[in-house]
């Protein structure tokens, strides 16, 4: 979620001192946005590493291909194609591997994407407009029992009920096409909140997560950036919704500590214990105040950083 003024991306900085670039080193940013983690690695490579970056939104794409340096290579793809995406560049093995996962802040704030329920704008919602079911297509459709529990498990919205039977009579009444129309339906039912939450908040994030499969996706690409690591390589994820961090928590302590998983009445010697995979580097890391207050959004940030051990 690269959000900042000037696309700079929230724990921007940290996320590559994460990293520990080395000169020569290939690396995957899964995650391109508009290049702020990809400018900074390049910038401490020598003319002998690479990064390959990835990302579904073909204006990220066309941001990528105007840096203009060899060192780069550009994949419009999803992340969980990773593996084929990196070996098709050339690149084999990763000392690094960072996801930066969420909306960016260009498609956050462009109307015409629909992320925001700020301006009346085609309800969309999909980083890749050219791939996929729109959030306004889906919703033409889909039953009042797949919308709530879209919308309860996605959005962890305990109105989710009420919100998509709404949606559901409204449709009957006209066709909900704009960001305008949904976020009017859901601010009739759903009628507390925090302070200075807009009531649609979290049916806004359950539709984009669903309409994206963002969830699964990054489900499918944590295992591939680990087969990608070279020993030593460092695996960093910034993550902005407690749903996907429960996902890359879990990822990393299960292949960090294996045994725990193991049933502890199985009569096993240690050698025959499942090994490590990663290494838990540090402890989770947050934005400072400073970074939260110039910029609202990276307060939900959260950043994890794993080795993958020999």
């Amino acid at each position: 979620m690269t959000v900042a003024v000037a696309h700079r991306p929230v724990l921007g900085s940290e996320a590559v001192n994460a990293l520990a670039v080395k000169p020569e080193g290939a690396y995957v940013d899964a995650t391109f946005g508009r290049g702020g983690h990809s400018r900074e690695i390049l910038a401490r490579l020598s003319p002998e590493g690479r990064v390959v970056a990835l990302d579904r939104d073909p204006e990220a794409v066309a941001s990528a291909r105007r840096i203009g340096d060899a060192r780069l290579t550009v994949r419009h793809a999803r992340f969980s194609k990773l593996i084929e995406e990196v070996h098709a560049a050339g690149v084999k093995t990763a000392d690094g591997v960072l996801f930066d996962l969420g909306v960016s802040s260009p498609q956050f704030d462009s109307p015409e994407r629909g992320f925001s329920f700020r301006h009346d704008a085609p309800l969309d919602m999909r980083m890749d407009p050219g791939a996929g079911e729109s959030a306004a297509d889906w919703l033409a459709h889909a039953e009042e029992a797949e919308i709530r529990e879209v919308v309860k498990a996605y959005g962890e919205e305990r109105f989710a009920g009420a919100v998509a039977k709404a949606i559901v009579a409204a449709r009957e009444r006209e066709p909900v096409r704009t960001t305008g129309q949904l976020a009017a339906i859901v601010g009739a039912v759903v009628r507390t909140r925090e302070r200075g939450q807009n009531p649609a908040t979290r049916t806004f994030q359950a539709l984009r997560l669903y309409v994206n499969q963002e969830l699964e996706e990054l489900q499918v690409a944590l295992p591939q950036a680990l087969a990608l690591l070279a020993a030593g390589g460092r695996l960093v994820v910034v993550s902005f919704h407690s749903l996907e961090d429960r996902i890359v928590k879990n990822f990393m302590r299960d292949r960090a500590h294996p045994e725990a998983r193991t049933p502890r009445d199985l009569p096993l010697r240690a050698a025959e214990l499942p090994k490590p995979e990663l290494r838990l580097v540090g402890k989770p890391v947050r934005p400072g105040t400073a970074e939260v207050d110039a910029n609202p959004r990276a307060r939900s940030a959260i950043m994890r950083v794993a080795e993958k051990v020999a």
